[in-house]
């Protein structure tokens, strides 16, 4: 029997989400008392994997589990965040991470403290349920939802139905693999809805009806997919069960489950054939009615995803601060300092963000500046150079098993090394770090997308990066590009430097696009360097801690 057909019998036999006691059994047996089954097939729609060592030894596996907390929408409360501070205080190493599905993930958890973690999640309305595993994932969207002033409709209350529909609904545990939705309402499209299993966007038709766009197959990981647009407007009320539809379509695709690596609803597109046509034609059987045709539609481009900085709201007099989470790495106290910021200059809301950063909402005019100088002062200012607001990283080597190269602290370093190498920088630049070729960095889309490797250097295998250059969605929708260009880690800051030193005023994207791979190459290995880029070394990647956990 293969590793796939293996796993699709043990998801049969036992639907997880109705089985909250054996876990809470486990809890008080320990560790070891846990079938190997659960570790790999059902602890997953609980929201845990096992997690690495946090010493980044690759593939090394304790007895510690990451735990995934479900945000959808990103929509959160202050009151949340800090009960997730003391969880992380508690029993995560004083640590938690922002993800690009805006959900929080703690490390370290031990299977015997899950029943309080669990209990504590419950208490303040969050939950574990359906965040990783072979089930819907969180349904991302607009963290502005409501507040922008520029958005079409707001679409949150869509999310919250659409999680209700199913999470937790025993008709849709057992998918063939994860499955991925984004809703939005905003014209940014923040919630990259271009690379989710579906991706619903707003629109309005000439006579004023507010409705929807549909993609689907989008996804990243070894074989990247744009979402391909259905002829299809979909209205409000019609949204849940188009996603039920869809994702009964999935479920049923038994040709998906024969491969776990081809497991993705994008592969109906790109290995059996399927159409836009074919898709929306089979959604319209299940679902029992036809869609309307699709409308004009206006496609943003790669900037203003991340919300970041002191924007007006469309409510008068109120605004929101984005505040820039480098590499989503937040610690214990700086969880509870910014529930301390939601309550004392907004009412409590908060929001995270695709691009791993959060947002505190419904801040008073008058209250704008004493924010801007709290978070300052507490090192998490609102104002940041292009490299740190545009910097997202995986987990990497330092608790990922799959990983290749540590991400989280040389992101750090390197958003560091570039702000003292190219000073003044000033156009928006995404820089993804990926540490293997999964792309849960979501490398593909950057317009620097860096992928995790091993390589030789002095005689020794060290951690190095391959650079992909030249990524975008929406009107610039395109996957990076490999130049064919690999540097140890301590090596790629000089090298981007180098990069990035050529730009004059044109853009990075239309730069790497007008430039072939081998110019590309030249240029990031030092070929023709202008004289006044600085060459001087900067200190060398020096690794992650030795122990790995840091803030």
């Amino acid at each position: 029997m293969s590793k796939a057909e293996r796993i699709e019998r043990i998801k049969r036999e036992k639907n997880p989400w109705e089985h909250r006691d054996e876990i809470l059994e486990f809890a008080r047996n320990g560790y070891a008392s846990i079938p190997q089954e659960w570790l790999a097939v059902h602890f997953p729609l609980w929201g845990t994997y096992t997690q690495g060592d946090g010493r980044g030894v690759r593939g090394k596996a304790i007895e510690r589990f990451m735990l995934r907390v479900r945000i959808p929408n990103g929509l959160l409360q202050s009151v949340q965040l800090r009960a997730l501070a003391r969880l992380a205080d508690r029993f995560g190493g004083g640590i938690a991470d922002l993800t690009v599905r805006q959900n929080v993930q703690l490390h370290w958890v031990r299977v015997e403290d899950m029943p309080e973690i669990l209990e504590t999640l419950s208490r303040v309305n969050l939950t574990t349920a359906g965040t990783c595993g072979d089930d819907t994932r969180n349904i991302t969207g607009c963290p502005l939802a409501g507040f922008d002033s520029e958005e079409i409709l707001d679409a949150s209350p869509l999310v919250r139905e659409a999680t209700d529909a199913l999470v937790g609904n025993a008709e849709f545990y057992n998918l063939p693999r994860k499955f991925k939705i984004s809703i939005t309402g905003c014209r940014s499209w923040c919630s990259y809805p271009e690379i989710n299993d579906v991706g619903l966007t707003a629109v309005e038709r000439e006579d004023g009806v507010k409705g929807f766009s549909l993609r689907v197959g989008g996804g990243l990981s070894t074989h990247p997919h744009f979402g391909v647009r259905l002829n299809a407007f979909v209205l409000p009320a019609q949204v849940v069960p188009v996603v039920r539809g869809i994702a009964a379509i999935f479920r049923d695709a038994d040709v998906l489950r024969q491969d776990r690596s081809k497991a993705r609803l994008k592969f109906l597109f790109l290995d059996h054939g399927w159409t836009a046509h074919s898709f929306q034609e089979e959604l319209e059987r299940r679902i029992g009615f036809s869609l309307a045709p699709a409308v004009a539609e206006e496609l943003p481009g790669a900037e203003g995803r991340d919300h970041l900085g002191i924007r007006p709201q469309k409510q008068k007099g109120l605004y929101y601060a984005g505040l820039p989470v480098l590499r989503g790495r937040l610690t214990a106290s700086q969880m509870s300092f910014i529930a301390d910021m939601a309550d004392r200059y907004g009412d409590g809301q908060l929001r995270t963000t695709a691009m791993q950063n959060i947002v505190v909402v419904n801040v008073p005019q008058a209250a704008v500046e004493a924010l801007t100088y709290r978070t300052s002062n507490a090192g998490m200012p609102l104002d940041v150079s292009p490299f740190r607001r545009g910097a997202v990283a995986c987990t990497g080597t330092e608790f990922c098993k799959l990983a290749i190269a540590e991400t989280k602290s040389f992101a750090r370093w390197l958003v560091e090394e570039l702000e003292e190498r190219v000073p003044g920088f000033e156009q928006s630049l995404r820089i993804n770090v990926n540490g293997c070729p999964n792309a849960c960095g979501q490398h593909w889309i950057a317009d620097i997308g860096l992928q995790g490797c091993q390589m030789k250097a002095d005689g020794r295998t060290v951690e190095g990066f391959d650079v992909l250059l030249g990524g975008g969605v929406g009107r610039d929708a395109a996957f990076t590009r490999r130049v064919g260009f690999r540097a140890p880690a301590a090596e790629i800051p000089e090298a981007l430097a180098r990069l990035l030193g050529r730009l004059g005023h044109e853009s990075f994207i239309a730069f790497v696009r007008r430039h072939s791979d081998a110019e590309l190459r030249s240029l990031l290995a030092g070929a023709e360097v202008d004289q006044d880029v600085e060459e001087a070394a900067a200190p060398a990647w020096p690794g992650p801690p030795p122990h790995g956990v840091e803030g």
